[in-house]
């Protein structure tokens, strides 16, 4: 089982969410943004409290893309932990209460989301949680434009977790969707500060490519948050 492998063959994975327990049996949720066009690229992430929100770097740069979809909420920590690439990461803490099994979670907080409206790419809403258990899912656009929608229970094993991305990795147009089950990975990391430095590495780019790193975030959990960032922008 590979140490980010899978994420080191992804010349452009889009954005991707690692769930998963470290070596100590921390909780642990790791999300990361990559970026071709410079709107896209004109992103931080930054935490707000008990959220880790997308904000922009240059708000002239982000207008020439769809703000809608660049700027929201990315993990919002509650009773539970709630993470996505989009703005129904607000919907999923409310059902933490509500819900038996967290891809009950999932599929209450989601039923009224879909892909993402862009032509011709057509992004995957991707989310997760961690509450009584784990839980990733992936809203993609079917062939007749219907929303398909998948929920995948996770076991949570010590040092292991998986992996969920928008796109499969190749830097083709338009992008395909990711497809299959989330890919399982190592988390050797004890700490927020090594998971997060592992993943903006892994997603660093091979020689003769494009470097599309824009952010990362690692939060680890036991009985409190431990939160760390990496932003491009702010890496000398």
């Amino acid at each position: 089982m590979p140490e980010l492998e899978p994420l080191r063959n992804m010349e452009y994975p889009g954005r991707l969410i690692v769930i998963g327990t470290s070596p100590d049996g921390d909780e642990v949720v790791m999300y990361a943004i990559t970026g071709r066009s410079p709107s896209s690229q004109a992103r931080k992430l930054e935490r707000v409290e008990d959220r880790i929100i997308v904000k922009p770097t240059d708000e002239e740069i982000l207008r020439t893309g769809d703000p809608d979809l660049l700027i929201y909420p990315a993990i919002i920590i509650e009773a539970g932990i709630a993470v996505s690439n989009g703005k129904q990461t607000e919907d999923i803490p409310p059902h933490f209460a509500r819900a038996e099994r967290p891809t009950g979670v999932l599929d209450a907080a989601l039923h009224r989301w879909e892909y993402e409206p862009d032509e011709p790419n057509y992004t995957p809403r991707i989310s997760g949680c961690i509450f009584r258990g784990a839980a990733l899912s992936i809203i993609k656009r079917g062939e007749n434009g219907s929303a398909l929608r998948n929920y995948f229970e996770l076991p949570l094993v010590p040092g292991t977790g998986r992996m969920i991305a928008t796109y499969t990795g190749k830097n083709i147009n338009p992008l395909p969707s990711f497809a299959g089950e989330p890919i399982e990975i190592e988390i050797p990391y004890r700490n927020a500060e090594e998971a997060v430095t592992a993943l903006y590495d892994a997603l660093g780019p091979n020689t003769g490519e494009d470097d599309f790193r824009v952010a990362a975030a690692a939060v680890y959990r036991r009985e409190a948050a431990t939160v760390a960032l990496k932003n491009r922008h702010e890496v000398k």
